[in-house]
């Protein structure tokens, strides 16, 4: 009898064994296949689309046919429901991942700081199963927002929405050295140290800008100059990832050298993310069989590797410092 017991007992002992087993099989599997729908990625391939209701099959192939996941930012509309989103933004999720710029700068100056809170409110709780990152603000140091005061009781109050629901904030100053001509106060770093709080600071995810050379006198700044401004954006949020928040030109002729320049410059910080948001993803690449796809596509998968460095645009080599670490599809 006692035989039988111990026979018994060493049998549920296998038993047990291979369940644990199976079971750590099956929840590592579904972890790898779940995680990357599910998680920011630290390392931003970034694009933006402003228009997510029209063509949408053609921006789901055209954002799944890149072989580095991409994150795509889509600017959120004026007085527009959060609801009206749901469709779009859903089948954009489906290939990429999701920013959601809560107001673009421009229509900042029409909400009371009440009325941009509530709106906050309404696409977080709407859209929270679609949004991987919040922009939470958007150039907010322009002087084209209106009030600071008003503008700083909009970002902080979005912050604190933001936080209470767990989710990743990012925020988008405008950088501006080259351009903000009388108005000193509205100066990039200046702006921040006069404007941005503690708690803000020490706690975004992602601190990004805007750099839009066409709006700049055409100022094109080297990587080495790029690089001291990262540096001084670490040393007043330590604990953000840092990158590029908008890019972008109208002139043609530039598009593909503008997006071959922004897209290759890395650097060697590890609170470096890249980021870029092209403006004009929707106009210019999509559907994908748009010259500047490729030229985007192309561009990421070389920086990703890290074996063709860029060029300024006097043509002198810029060395590549690290890859930029993407993640690609193929080991999703």
């Amino acid at each position: 009898m006692a035989r039988d017991d111990a026979l018994m007992e060493s049998r549920l002992h296998i038993a047990n064994t291979l369940f644990s087993w199976c079971f750590f099989f099956v929840f590592t599997v579904l972890f790898f296949w779940f995680a990357p729908a599910c998680c920011a990625d630290p390392y931003l391939f970034g694009v933006t689309i402003d228009d997510p209701w029209t063509d949408q099959p053609a921006i789901h192939q055209a954002l799944a046919g890149h072989t580095i996941q991409p994150t795509a930012r889509v600017v959120f509309d004026e007085h527009v429901a959060a609801s009206e989103y749901l469709a779009p933004v859903a089948n954009i999720h489906s290939a990429s991942l999701v920013m959601g710029e809560i107001l673009d700068s421009f229509y900042v100056s029409s909400y009371s700081v009440q009325e941009y809170l509530d709106r906050v409110a309404e696409y977080l709780d709407t859209l929270a199963d679609h949004v991987d990152i919040w922009e939470i603000g958007n150039e907010v140091n322009g002087d084209w927002l209106g009030n600071t005061a008003d503008v700083k009781a909009k970002i902080e109050g979005a912050y604190a929405l933001a936080k209470n629901r767990g989710v990743t904030t990012a925020i988008t100053f405008y950088y501006n050295k080259a351009c903000y001509y009388d108005k000193p106060e509205h100066e990039m770093f200046t702006w921040i140290q006069n404007n941005v709080s503690e708690e803000l600071k020490n706690g975004l995810d992602y601190v990004l800008f805007s750099y839009y050379e066409d709006d700049c006198e055409g100022v094109v700044y080297t990587r080495e100059y790029w690089q001291g401004v990262f540096e001084a954006l670490h040393s007043l949020f330590p604990h953000a990832k840092l990158g590029f928040g908008e890019i972008g030109t109208v002139t043609e002729a530039s598009k593909a050298e503008y997006i071959q320049r922004y897209y290759s410059m890395n650097f060697a910080r590890e609170y470096f993310v890249g980021g870029y948001f092209w403006w004009y993803y929707k106009q210019d690449c999509v559907p994908n069989s748009k010259n500047l796809w490729n030229v985007l596509e192309t561009t990421v998968n070389l920086a990703n590797k890290g074996d063709t460095p860029p060029t300024t645009p006097g043509n002198s080599v810029v060395p590549f410092v690290k890859p930029l670490l993407l993640q690609s599809r193929e080991d999703d």
